[in-house]
């Protein structure tokens, strides 16, 4: 037998998932830990975690797998590897890390963002990185800089988290060009890394580790690795990207007009182009998508509502003490369409992009002690979700995008049937909910980069359709909902 494996190293947890390779079929799927990491937040605004408690529940995770299917370390043909985005890990010339990693939800560097913005010019930002430096890795790195000089003297290697676990699992320090451009360090223009960027900021190109495929030798296991995982030495690590082109390679959404979604920690919608476009406020966010090539230019348009599961995992542990999600789910759907009034705005874990880096903070409203209880909010929590969402595909349709079905993996809160119908009735979107997550995703990628298959399109065996949803017929009572929500929340942010 031969099999891949797949890593997601998520906020909540790591999960890893072994991928028969002829079948196509998932053998096993593991996470740890079993309650969700920590986030630290020492001051306002900040998020971080520790880089090396990834790789302890990474090395747990494959412990497990080994549990479920005691397969020889052998048999192992590739790995793949998923990842939060947008997150920075400094290390030193030993590979030692060197700070907490500042994570994705971060809200300490937007103002560094907007002053790069404004001194490099809109139009070498959104004509060159097809985004503003905003909150993301490039900001944060300068952001370490001015407030921690000493330790960035000392930085040997900036990474991305994937690339923080390619190295433990190689010995190497290396990223890719998608990473690249989801920091913010890639120029789409000159197909090469944005020398204005690290020029403005200060940021020596030495730091930057060096660039591999996206499929392909991304490094082999070392001998340390293999001793903790029970893996070979010199099995390939052969794939990586953040979690949300991760997520769309997952759903197979690779060409022009596809859409994929998640609504995990973090809720995305993700939307692939042919060409480099941008948003003129930055709201949503254009990276290069996994499977691009300068012959046949793939790029991935990301909206992202950071309150998304972290609100209902909040709710759970807050306000639904002793209650599972299934049991929070069928609360929602006993209120009504619209929540009776109730609204929530899920803005409550750091500066939203979609609200051009603006971090209102969560907010209810219209909550009526005599009416609503936890059936309204259970369910407002999740229109909220939704209705942010839609409010980001509105900006993406206003790139020109045209949005008819919408992918997602049956996972996180789309396991939530109202969470699904609401989607589609809200977005008029088709969804289509799959057999898959980010770990699978990741272990079906690197049965390409592996050369187990000959192709993109043979990763797919053993995906299938778990459930659709087609928007409501009459659908008024939630268009309405969204209408008072879209116009109150120009009231929150003023």
């Amino acid at each position: 037998m031969r099999y891949l494996i797949g890593y997601d190293i998520g906020t909540s947890s790591i999960k890893a998932a072994l991928l028969d390779i002829e079948s196509g079929e998932t053998l096993a799927a593991m996470q740890s830990p079993d309650t969700e990491m920590e986030i630290l937040a020492p001051r306002p605004g900040f998020a971080e975690q520790h880089p090396e408690r990834w790789w302890e529940e990474l090395i747990n995770a494959t412990a497990q797998l080994k549990a479920k299917l005691n397969f020889r370390p052998e048999e192992i043909a590739g790995i793949g590897i998923s990842y939060q985005m947008h997150g920075l890990v400094c290390v030193d010339g030993d590979g030692k890390v060197l700070r907490p990693s500042i994570i994705w939800c971060d809200s300490r560097a937007v103002e560094i963002g907007k002053k790069a913005f404004h001194d490099l010019g809109e139009n070498y930002c959104l004509g060159h990185l097809l985004n503003s430096p905003g909150n993301l890795t490039a900001s944060k790195l300068r952001w370490v800089k001015e407030n921690e000089p000493e330790l960035f003297s000392r930085i040997k290697y900036f990474m991305l988290p994937g690339d923080f676990i390619a190295m433990k699992l190689t010995g190497e320090a290396t990223t890719t060009v998608s990473g690249l451009s989801e920091g913010i360090f890639w120029d789409f223009k000159g197909e090469q890394v944005s020398q204005e960027l690290l020029d403005y900021y200060g940021i020596p190109s030495s730091l930057i580790p060096r660039v591999v495929p996206q499929f392909g030798d991304q490094g082999r296991v070392d001998a340390q690795a293999a001793e903790l995982l029970g893996i070979a030495a010199g099995t390939p690590v052969c794939y990586r990207a953040g979690d949300q082109p991760n997520n769309a390679f997952s759903l197979n959404v690779l060409e022009p007009g596809e859409v994929a979604a998640t609504a995990g920690t973090s809720g995305v919608v993700y939307g692939v182009t042919g060409s480099p476009d941008h948003d003129p406020l930055s709201r949503v966010n254009s990276f290069v998508h996994v499977n691009h090539r300068s012959e046949a230019p793939r790029y991935g348009v990301l909206l992202c509502v950071n309150g998304t599961g972290i609100l209902n995992s909040w709710l759970r542990r807050n306000m639904f003490a002793g209650l599972d999600y299934a049991k929070i789910n069928e609360l929602a759907a006993q209120a009504p369409a619209g929540s009776d009034g109730l609204r929530l705005f899920p803005f409550g874990n750091g500066a939203e992009r979609v609200l051009e880096n603006l971090d209102p903070g969560a907010a209810v409203r219209h909550l009526d002690f005599n009416r609503h209880d936890q059936r309204h909010m259970a369910r407002a929590a999740q229109e909220g979700i939704v209705f942010a969402l839609q409010y980001g595909m509105e900006v993406m349709a206003g790139m020109g995008m045209s949005m008819k079905t919408v992918r997602a993996g049956h996972a996180n809160m789309f396991l939530s049937p109202l969470f699904a119908e609401t989607f589609a009735t809200t977005t008029g979107c088709r969804v289509e909910l799959y057999n898959t997550d980010g770990a699978v995703g990741a272990a079906r990628a690197a049965g390409y980069g592996s050369g187990s298959y000959s192709d993109l399109r043979s990763c797919f065996k053993g995906m299938n359709v778990v459930r659709t949803y087609e928007p409501a017929q009459d659908g008024s009572a939630l268009r309405d909902a969204y209408a008072q929500w879209k116009q109150e929340l120009a009231q929150l942010i003023g």
